[in-house]
């Protein structure tokens, strides 16, 4: 079969033909129908050797849906033809964390050396996957694969961060979104859907800005040091009661601490690398600072379910598995508008 694999540190993925996978006791196969590309995937292939852990050759993709093609035996909950959605967070199933569906926070995966699918273990970017436990599936039940494989990583990963601030974004208050793109666009609607808070979001250029509106924003800024003024401004000089910083890097982050109000939340979801001063006259009181990672398999249910009422949907480009290295070219270069998708049997 063809896979997109990073198969060399420093170069760019690329489209090979690698061995048909074989289904295993307790394991699902699945016939891949869409795979999301995600700025994490560029992350990894930016890392040097000697802090690079997740295997070579690599095939990518940790958003993915299927149908399923064959299970293994033990495998009772899916059934061949059954359209489902993968989730990523792969855990042991037996820690505390995992019982409560928290694979995302799991105690025992570094120690096993459990990795999710495309960041460690073979990714959706092929045109078969084996999922190492049917309890990492979640029944499609009649969403589109394609338009909404993303909500794997895009839509659960800003979820959980909003879920974690609700208490603090009831009617009259304000929620900064810094970043509009992959995980943003989606952050803004989930913030609609499910929060009182009025809608603050930043973005670098004007097109961004444009999406952020589209998709629900009630204000636009551009991410620059000004941003701090305005946003106070806008909150009669109160600041956000939670920013939700997608990109991560340092000058985003700085911007995240400078509006944020007193007893506010900061959440750093985006990778770049960026990180926040905090103590005593540094930060607004009593402001709490928190790096979240993905979500729990319960939050991919209820984002779906926010997918189905029409609540939530991912502006989406497509390609073919042939062209996805060129996807990944545009994502570096920064001109993906919402998320890039790929069909590996399409």
């Amino acid at each position: 079969m063809k896979a997109l694999q990073y198969r060399e540190i420093g170069s760019r993925p690329e489209v090979v033909e690698v061995p048909d996978p074989e289904v295993g006791p307790g394991q699902v196969l699945l016939k891949v129908t869409a795979a999301g590309v995600c700025h994490s995937d560029e992350f990894i292939m930016s890392l040097p050797a000697e802090q690079y852990v997740y295997g070579l050759p690599l095939t990518l993709g940790h958003e993915g849906a299927g149908i399923v093609e064959a299970v293994g035996a033990g495998v009772t909950g899916v059934r061949a033809g059954d359209a489902v959605a993968v989730y990523g967070p792969w855990g042991c199933g037996r820690c505390r964390m995992c019982a409560q569906g928290k694979e995302n926070y799991c105690l025992n995966a570094e120690a096993e050396q459990i990795r999710p699918p495309g960041l460690g273990a073979p990714g959706s970017m092929a045109e078969y996957m084996i999922v190492d436990s049917e309890r990492h599936l979640v029944p499609l039940d009649g969403l589109d694969p394609v338009r909404n494989v993303s909500l794997t990583d895009a839509g659960l990963t800003p979820y959980h961060a909003i879920k974690n601030s609700l208490p603090k974004l009831g009617a009259g208050t304000t929620a900064v979104v810094i970043g509009t793109g992959g995980l943003g666009h989606v952050g803004i609607q989930i913030l609609r859907a499910i929060s009182g808070a009025t809608v603050v979001a930043l973005d670098v250029n004007q097109e961004k800005l444009d999406l952020a509106t589209t998709v629900g924003a009630q204000h636009t800024l551009l991410s620059n040091p000004d941003a701090v003024a305005a946003v106070r401004d806008l909150t009669g000089g109160r600041g956000a009661d939670a920013v939700f910083d997608f990109v991560g890097v340092q000058p985003t982050v700085d911007l995240a601490g400078g509006m944020v109000a007193a007893e506010g939340d900061v959440t750093i979801v985006g990778i770049g690398g960026g990180a926040l001063a905090v103590g005593f006259g540094r930060i607004a009181y009593d402001a709490a600072v928190r790096t979240p990672y993905w979500g729990s398999r319960a939050e991919l249910i209820e984002v779906l379910d926010l997918a189905r009422t029409g609540q939530v949907e991912v502006e989406i480009e497509t390609y073919s598995l042939d062209e996805a290295p060129k996807a990944y070219e545009r994502l570096h270069e920064g001109r993906i508008r919402g998320r890039a998708v790929i069909l590996p049997n399409g």
